[in-house]
């Protein structure tokens, strides 16, 4: 399994359209083989789907997605995991363990990026969640 992380200074960067590193684990045999961090070189929303896919990524971890995004994903085969925040390396191994906690309904809406219910922008306060934290 290859698995890529939006990134940025060891968490979750909370903004997949935007993100400018994934950090990339390859797992075999529920064992960390090899991780590397990789720019994105500004690609976009639409070229990362491509990107990750290039890079043989299956699974992606992050916080807020679009709807086009996820299409594009989806499209391209690599399964999600939307609306996780917090430490990189822990979201992974929380994936390999079989706990990662995500929200398999994050969207964030890339034509009114004004306020949700909450107050906050998509991302922001690191929640990722499009209609408000979800505090633990």
């Amino acid at each position: 399994m290859k698995v890529a992380v939006t990134y940025e200074n060891g968490m979750v960067f909370q903004h997949f359209g935007h993100t400018e590193q994934f950090k990339l684990f390859e797992i075999e045999n529920g064992k960390i083989v090899r991780q590397e961090i990789v720019d994105t070189l500004g690609q976009g929303h639409g070229a990362l789907a491509g990107f990750l896919a290039g890079q043989q990524v299956d699974t992606l971890i992050c916080g807020g997605i679009g709807g086009g995004a996820k299409q594009a994903l989806e499209t391209a085969g690599i399964r999600l995991f939307g609306g996780v925040s917090g430490n990189a390396d822990a979201a992974v191994q929380a994936l390999i363990d079989g706990k990662l906690r995500y929200d398999p309904q994050v969207h964030c809406d890339h034509h009114d990026h004004a306020h949700h219910e909450h107050g906050h922008t998509c991302g922001e306060n690191g929640c990722g969640h499009a209609n408000g934290c979800a505090h633990e």
